[in-house]
């Protein structure tokens, strides 16, 4: 069962075009200027009942105008979707009952309430029966640890504490689909981890469909086992993590600790039938870049019986590491199809 379906969606803006000088603002007061700038270009995805899928791109590339297109917030210029069966600008009322969303720059709670009060006028908003509600909210609060913090007015909870209650804001409903835009943004590494360790037992139990919007690619790598990555409007990857790591990773490192002195020079010699690359800190420590289509245990067999080693750690490249060297190369334009040129339009930033 699909829970998300995507065909050809396109989104197009108006935009003023403001012309240079003193004179230009003056007839831009009389007569304006518009340019079309597309946003989201035709692109078509589906997302099963119960995946987590990370959509990713950099500022620009369309990702918010896309959730808000997906959410209900803009209405596409063309092209059809679907989320939990409905048509989000067209069945609004139906179709919020059966969605959560965060976005981590903006809230749903009433800033100077208490934040239980914020959910009762949720539960209202949301029509969900008052049995119901309680079973929901304490197990979410329970499971956010938010028992000191229900009394407390929103505006005097700190960051981390704010987003774990935009969480059970989000799902105090119970929603099959929740869209996660910057969950984790500003927050410190253990309410990060926090926060993953949820999302990833809500799914598993609950079967809940998530679609993650970050730009912090730890959240991907810790709960999405696909990814969509969106560059000037268009998909330009959709597929696995592993795929992505072995389709444009670079390598592998594998770092060396001996327990007695081991020059640089004997390190090349004993791997010179084999592309790789040493590079050394002192006698004691050395590095190997090895390309993906080295085995490691070539090199490890190459060195291991012929050096004291006392350690061994192999580094694997990071998805963050890929993606930043796909936007810096300017290989994302290529990803889909090499032989296509980029488009000259720009993309709004919304």
């Amino acid at each position: 069962m699909l829970a998300i379906e995507v065909e050809d969606l396109r989104k197009t803006f108006k935009v003023q075009r403001n012309r240079e000088g003193l004179k230009g603002a003056f007839q831009d007061l009389f007569k304006r200027q518009y340019q079309e700038v597309t946003a989201v270009k035709d692109i078509s995805f589906q997302i099963p009942q119960g995946e987590i899928c990370g959509y990713i791109g950099e500022n620009g590339a369309g990702k918010s105008t896309t959730i808000k297109m997906l959410t209900g917030i803009l209405v596409p210029t063309s092209g059809h979707l679907s989320v939990g069966g409905y048509v989000p600008y067209q069945e609004r009322e139906k179709f919020v009952k059966n969605i959560g969303v965060v976005f981590g720059q903006r809230s749903q709670l009433w800033w100077d309430i208490g934040v239980i009060e914020s959910f009762q006028l949720l539960r209202k908003v949301y029509q969900v029966p008052e049995q119901d509600f309680k079973k929901r909210l304490d197990e979410l609060v329970e499971r956010l640890q938010l028992q000191d913090l229900l009394s407390r007015p929103v505006r005097k909870l700190s960051l981390g504490q704010r987003m774990r209650c935009e969480l059970v804001a989000a799902l105090l409903h119970n929603p099959s689909i929740v869209f996660l835009d910057e969950p984790t943004i500003g927050l410190d590494i253990v309410v990060k981890s926090e926060i993953r360790d949820f999302l990833r037992d809500m799914n598993r139990e609950h079967g809940t469909t998530i679609l993650l919007t970050t730009h912090d690619l730890q959240d991907i790598e810790a709960l999405c086992s696909r990814v969509i990555m969106l560059d000037d409007g268009r998909i330009i990857y959709d597929g696995g993590l592993e795929e992505l790591k072995n389709r444009w990773g670079t390598g592998r490192e594998v770092l060396f600790q001996f327990g007695r002195s081991t020059k640089l020079a004997q390190l090349e010699a004993w791997t010179q039938q084999l592309p790789v690359k040493w590079s050394a800190e002192n006698d004691l420590n050395a590095k190997v870049w090895i390309p993906l289509e080295i085995n490691v245990s070539d090199v490890l067999g190459s060195v291991v019986g012929q050096a004291d080693i006392t350690d061994i750690k192999i580094i694997e490249t990071n998805t963050d590491d890929i993606v930043r060297s796909i936007y810096q190369s300017g290989s994302a334009v290529k990803m889909d199809n090499p032989e296509t040129e980029p488009e000259k339009d720009k993309v709004a930033h919304v």
